[in-house]
């Protein structure tokens, strides 16, 4: 007999989801005047994955952004990063799981006019009283194209440079995962094509799990996948997508 016949097969676990909403719903109001912005909404995004939404005007676009990033609360059900539920923590407890392990890119940059772009990025960890690791910090500036602008102001930046360091920032505490709104929104479609490479290269070079909101079918195409919401529900679903087929099926959607 086999001196191995005894021993049980390796079964490898499964990757733990980088992000997960269980029946997640969010309204707003009471009574007749109550909003649904979310429906039951469940999905599971891998870790190091690229995940576009789109959905018509009032769709739940933002609504869905918010709560999976923990800056609102889902009326029910549950969101987890991954095997942290954040939809159970209190407040404070919230926004420090939030600082230290999700990162947020804004359209707008949110960035501050009297710090560098080296004091701008690790704000977040000075926030939480932690100091840079200088290999971290030289890896993602470089990572962003930023490593010969580190002193600059951002007024001495344009925009599309703002909008790379708000995701050297949004990157800088090695986070679960990466939210964003809109991050091309107030570019130029050549420097916008540029962020959403970058965006990009973060999950294939840097393996991290990217959630981004846009209304336009080109920034999605970029994505491994679209998940797409209208009237607060996920109504589809498309794979390796391409600009022209995620125009077609928002055109279905209505008006966007």
């Amino acid at each position: 007999m086999s001196p191995f016949a005894s021993t049980p097969p390796l079964v490898q676990s499964p990757p733990l989801a980088a992000v997960r909403l269980a029946d997640v719903s969010r309204t707003y109001g009471s009574g007749r005047t109550q909003v649904t912005a979310l429906d039951a909404v469940s999905l599971t995004l891998a870790p190091g994955s690229f995940t576009a939404v789109m959905g018509p005007s009032g769709s739940g676009k933002s609504t869905f952004l918010h709560c999976a990033a923990g800056l609102d609360q889902p009326t029910r059900g549950s969101v987890w990063l991954g095997d942290t539920e954040i939809s159970a923590l209190k407040p404070k407890a919230r926004t420090v799981f939030r600082r230290d392990h999700i990162g947020f890119v804004f359209q707008a940059y949110n960035l501050m006019a009297a710090l560098t772009v080296e004091q701008n990025v690790t704000l977040p960890l000075l926030l939480a009283g932690r100091v840079a690791d200088r290999a971290h910090l030289d890896h993602v500036l470089d990572a962003v194209g930023l490593a010969d602008k580190r002193d600059r102001r951002p007024a001495e930046l344009s925009g599309g440079q703002q909008q790379r360091v708000a995701i050297a920032r949004a990157l800088i505490t090695q986070p679960h995962a990466v939210f964003a709104d809109e991050p091309t929104g107030a570019l130029d479609s050549r420097t916008g094509r540029q962020v959403l490479d970058l965006l990009r290269r973060t999950t294939t070079e840097l393996g991290q799990t990217i959630v981004m909101v846009t209304h336009d079918p080109v920034a999605a195409a970029h994505a491994d996948r679209v998940l797409f919401l209208a009237d607060g529900r996920l109504v589809g679903r498309m794979d390796s997508p391409t600009a022209a087929a995620v125009a077609d099926h928002m055109t279905h959607l209505g008006e966007w």
